[in-house]
């Protein structure tokens, strides 16, 4: 079986758990238990391969939980950041979980102990909290202990039976992918807006490799409304062959998004000591000032949120919103989150970033901003993408990529609106459009109707409109007509038409003819 078909098998095992299992919950809540079941069994079965190291000689599940020592249980927090006994292994539970009576505090008390277990080591605040949307007594879960216990075995046995293999090589990605496609699954029937909850993998592809590109090794990858950690993800893949110094950045607002970003680390085997995801409002209370600057940046923040903006007169003091000169506005605060990125910035790096296309063309405020960062050859280039990309909105978005580095004062800009392939629900960037666009990216040609580079006189003379659709002519579709034969056709038209009338003509008079 092909890594597609594992896949599409995978998804629609979990899927049908989660519509199994969850009943009158809402499905948008009731994912924190199917999730957080899934997280559960990986790290239990992670930690297991670690202590038995490839020694068949070693069944942990089966050992007592007397026989670990302190040294044991010490050392192997300091590697893997956290501590599970044998009896506490995610397959000792589900094997009696039908006939256990207390199974919710049984699962409450162990995902309490995993995160105590980090207690006092540097791996603390990557641990702590992890499972707090697990809420195991719930009346989500029913109103009774036992139907809370029916349900969480229901999960704990579906989950038990989806054949992951081992958690080596690319079992590692086909299970995170799995675990993607249930968030955006949920976030797209919940109604949910895709850009807070989670980037469709496609389109992060796409924006990580234009934050990484030609770049053969970064210090590290930051992003600063990380969601689900989905953008993150796809730079580690993008990057694997390469060297990431320092690891993975984030911050979050969501409390529940941030928990299912530091799960997904774990569940891509990125260790606690290689990210850093950290829980705040990005604007009013940055994370990692003393960690930047950052090499690559990629981030798809929400659209047109509300931010408190002159309302904190300290704001425009801020190093990352004082260079402008002014604050976005308190109603958009689309390009507070640009301003941001490219303060976290290296000088060698790129900043890839998701936004609401208004910004580009809209006056005031945003226009001053436009202006400082052309002024100033941060804009490198403005990709504007098709409609429908992302679950739960229909709008056609634009990529914007910062750079410290330009040699020259152009921007770039790319009209890839056309490119996509048309899904059930959603449209989808093929890896032949990513690279069609990473092709344009790099060249920096001008191609007809798709790809242009504007030099800085004809933004500036254009009151620093940063639209695609003002540089880049949209190709025309429509039939073109050859008015010269379309003419020659009318008048053979019009000549045979007089003939048949005066054809007509004649019947009629021979019939009248003959009625007289």
């Amino acid at each position: 079986m092909t890594s597609t078909q594992q896949r599409a098998a995978l998804q629609r095992q979990i899927w049908s758990i989660a519509n199994d299992v969850r009943g009158s919950v809402d499905g948008w809540d009731f994912k924190q238990y199917v999730l957080g079941t899934l997280f559960y069994r990986f790290i239990s079965e992670n930690f297991a391969d670690y202590i038995e190291a490839d020694d068949d000689s070693i069944n942990y599940a089966q050992l007592p939980d007397n026989v670990i020592t302190p040294e044991i249980k010490d050392d192997a927090i300091k590697t893997k950041g956290y501590f599970i006994y044998p009896s506490q292994l995610f397959v000792n539970i589900v094997k009696h979980a039908n006939n256990n009576d207390s199974l919710n505090t049984d699962l409450a008390a162990i995902f309490a102990a995993i995160q105590a277990s980090a207690n006092g080591y540097p791996s603390e605040g990557d641990i702590k909290g992890l499972f707090a949307d697990f809420d195991t007594t719930s009346n989500r879960l029913g109103n009774t202990v036992k139907d809370k216990n029916t349900r969480l075995a229901a999960v704990l046995k579906g989950v038990a039976g989806l054949n992951f293999g081992d958690f080596h090589g690319s079992q590692i990605d086909l299970f995170g992918d799995a675990y993607e496609f249930l968030i955006s699954n949920y976030a797209a029937n919940a109604g949910k807006s895709g850009g807070e909850f989670f980037t469709p993998q496609h389109v992060s592809r796409l924006i990580a490799q234009l934050a990484m590109h030609k770049q053969t090794n970064v210090n590290k990858i930051y992003d600063p409304a990380c969601g689900s950690g989905s953008l993150l993800l796809q730079a580690k893949k993008h990057f694997d062959a390469h060297i990431i110094e320092e690891g993975f950045y984030g911050q979050e607002i969501n409390h529940t998004t941030y928990n299912l970003a530091r799960m997904n680390m774990f569940l891509h085997n990125i260790n606690y000591d290689k990210f850093n995801i950290q829980l705040g409002n990005t604007l009013i209370d940055p994370h990692f000032s003393d960690e930047k600057p950052f090499d690559a940046i990629v981030s798809n923040p929400p659209y047109s949120v509300k931010w408190i903006g002159s309302d904190d007169p300290t704001l425009i003091n801020d190093d990352r919103f004082a260079p402008a000169g002014v604050l976005a506005p308190k109603s958009k605060a689309d390009f507070a989150f640009v301003l941001h990125a490219l303060s976290y910035l290296s000088s060698k790096g790129r900043a890839a970033i998701v936004c609401f296309p208004g910004i580009f063309y809209r006056g005031g405020a945003e226009q001053k901003i436009r202006q400082y960062l052309v002024d100033n050859n941060y804009v490198e280039t403005v990709i504007s993408l098709a409609p429908n990309l992302f679950y739960g909105t229909t709008i056609a978005v634009n990529i914007l990529v910062l750079a410290k580095h330009k040699t020259d004062t152009t921007t770039q800009f790319i009209d890839a609106s056309g490119l996509f392939k048309k899904e059930t629900n959603n449209n989808l960037l093929t890896d032949t459009h990513i690279e069609q666009i990473i092709q344009a990216f790099d060249s920096k040609a001008d191609t007809d109707h798709f790809a242009r580079a504007v030099p800085f006189e004809e933004i500036a003379a254009n009151d620093y409109n940063l639209s695609v659709s003002s540089y880049v002519d949209a190709k025309d579709t429509r039939e073109q007509v050859n008015i010269t034969q379309l003419n020659a056709e009318l008048k053979t038209t019009v000549a045979r038409i007089e003939q048949l009338r005066s054809e007509i003509d004649l019947i009629v008079a021979e019939i009248e003819g003959e009625s007289v």
